[in-house]
Formats: structure tokens, sequence, C-alpha cells
């Protein structure tokens, strides 16, 4: 998954992306960059590990030497990004969002000609972003090179553009994530998640459909490119990966949640002592579930937040193992000799459901 945060305005806007970014955190946990543009410094851009130090930590040292009225970071749960881009389009930063599934196709047979290739990264994959930009600059003009890629990606690509002329926005060609312009009275704000733009003073102005690709300034929006007509947002978010404070097409997550743990009661009929759900995204899911059956909540399993991620995110089995055994925290007194209705959101590896039911 991952996450970005532009803004466009009449000031100094870096730290509005400073925030907004932060508040992309739950979508990613392995780096987050950052990017500013000034009409007389250029682009000034930092890029963080963020998988054991927080975005916020990492980058407060980084404000002072960063000053535009253009940004945008990103949170990223692979690569670093965003990437700075000189081409014959001119200097721009890229942030790519999605999971592209034929990215080695595409450098097979796309870059097979001699002169071209890409920097590895450690693990050996391409980094995603670059090779977006190097589709991109086969073309005359951005918006050509963006519906290209649009096109040619099997999978979903999110797209945000940096110029010194402003930020261009591109929403995955299904819509599977959503893309939001905000709009306060000295510029906008391009997130991915809408609760951002509003904590930080910016009124939901507009909301990009798939495959749509705007321009954004500090006065307002222009379309480059129309929507098309096909959705297939992606229905995890309100089920789990979403922020509770945060909407998609209209519709809150945390209401979603409510609306999930309702359908479920009324398709059951378990007698129990009390309801609850796995922390944190699982809990919306079970009041929903116990105020329609009237079975009381309650909370026997405590996350500890400070410290330990999402269980299913590491690549190796034996640290989500460890993970899902170390974060929950059991209260004795609401387990021992009660019946209990467990409500997760989701099953992805198994790992945490097979814990908590051990405790």
């Amino acid at each position: 998954m991952g996450g970005f945060f532009g803004v466009v305005s009449r000031k100094n806007c870096k730290h509005d992306v400073f925030f907004g970014t932060d508040y992309h955190s739950h979508l990613g946990i392995k780096r987050g960059g950052m990017v500013c543009y000034d009409e007389e410094k250029g682009f000034g851009r930092q890029i963080h590990n963020i998988e054991n130090t927080p975005f916020r930590t990492k980058f407060e040292s980084d404000l002072p030497k960063m000053d535009g009225t253009i940004g945008m970071g990103c949170i990223s749960d692979s690569d670093p990004q965003p990437l700075l881009v000189r081409s014959h389009l001119g200097m721009f930063a890229v942030a790519v969002v999605g999971l592209i599934n034929n990215a080695e196709e595409i450098v097979e047979k796309t870059f097979a000609n001699p002169g071209h290739y890409f920097m590895a990264m450690s693990s050996g994959k391409v980094n995603d972003a670059e090779l977006i930009a190097a589709l991109i600059n086969r073309f005359d003009n951005l918006v050509d090179g963006i519906k290209y890629v649009q096109n040619l990606v099997e999978g979903s690509c999110t797209l945000l553009l940096l110029t010194p002329e402003g930020l261009i926005a591109a929403r995955d060609k299904l819509g599977r994530l959503p893309v939001m312009v905000g709009k306060n009275e000295d510029g906008c704000c391009v997130a991915i998640e809408s609760f951002p733009c509003q904590k930080l003073g910016y009124e939901p102005h507009y909301n990009l459909g798939p495959g749509e690709i705007v321009k954004v300034t500090a006065n307002g929006v222009e379309q480059l490119a129309a929507p098309g007509d096909k959705m297939k947002i992606c229905t995890f978010l309100w089920v789990y990966y979403g922020y509770p404070t945060s909407s998609y097409e209209g519709t809150n997550v945390e209401v979603m949640r409510y609306r999930c743990g309702d359908m479920l009661a009324k398709r059951d009929n378990v007698e129990a002592d009390s309801v609850a759900g796995i922390p944190d995204s699982g809990i919306a899911h079970a009041v929903g579930y116990s105020t329609q059956s009237h079975i009381p909540f309650s909370r026997p399993f405590i996350k500890y937040t400070p410290t330990w991620p999402r269980s299913f995110m590491p690549q190796k089995q034996k640290q989500r193992n460890l993970i899902a055994r170390m974060k929950l925290i059991p209260v004795d007194q609401l387990i021992r000799n009660k019946k209990l209705i467990l409500i997760d959101d989701s099953l992805v590896s198994g790992t945490q459901l097979r814990e908590t039911t051990d405790f």
C-alpha cells in the first residue's frame, strides 16, 4: 500500500506537506519522502527509512532546510519515493501508489534495446516510480505519458507529479485508490486520505474519478483527462486499511465498519457474554455487531500501539508470529470463564486470529 499528500499554495507549504504526509503513515511502514519546490532555491528532497522510526521524527530535522510553495510527501511500503526526474519534459518529482503486477514484463519488452537501463535496488527490483517516470518520458508531454502508463500497467497505479507549475494527479484507471483535492484561501492540497485535508484547514473541493488526470494549482483544479466509466475501488480500504475518519466515494470508514458488524449480527444467532473486536480496526465491526445483537461490547484485548505494527506486514512468518503475540495484551477478568464473540476485520495470513484465540 502507500499514500501521498501534496500542496500548492501562495505561501510556504512545507509544514502542511509534513503533517499531511504524516497523517498517511498508517498506509505504509518502510519508506517516507518529501520534496518541495521554491522558485529561487529549486527542488529540495529527502527520503528516509521509517521501519523503526515514525515519519514525523525522521523528518523534523529536515524541515528547516526545505522551503517552497509546492510540495508533496509519500509513504511507501517498498520503494524510496518521491523521485526527482530530469528529462526533455523538464524537472519533476513523481510518487507512485499501487501495485504494478507486470513491472518485470514492462522492463523486458519496453526497454530491451541498447542504451536503456535502470538502477536496481538492493533487492534487485526496479523502483516502480523510476519505471513509471521512464515510461512517461517516452512521450512529448506528461499527460500522454500518464495515459500510456494507465493503459499499460496491470494492477493499480495512482500517481502524483510535482512540477514548477503545480501538481498533476492521476487516479488509477479503475479507481482502486481514491484521490481527493482540498481547497482553502491559500491554495489546494491533494491526498489519498480525506481527513488530513480537513484537519489542516482544507475544505473538500474535488474527487477524481477512475482514470482521471487533473492539474492542481493554488487557484483550483483543471481537468486534463476525463474519468472513465468503470469503478473498482478497493473495498479493503473501508474494511481495514483506511483510517476511521476518512471517507471514500461519500461513505465514511467508521460508518461502513459499523454496518459490516450490523449485517454480521443479523445473520448470526450466537449467545455470548460479550462481543469484542480485534484491535484496532476490528473494534468498529464489533460495535456494530453489539448494537444489532444487544450483546454487551467489551475490550478483552488491548493493543500496545506505541511500537507494534500490523502483523501481516513482515515478509517472514516468524516475525509475523512475534508481532501478533506481543502487540495484544489480554485482560484476564474479561476472558476467563466467559463466552466471547471475537470479530476480526479480515484474514490475510491468519496469524493474528490464531494467536488471539490462543490467548
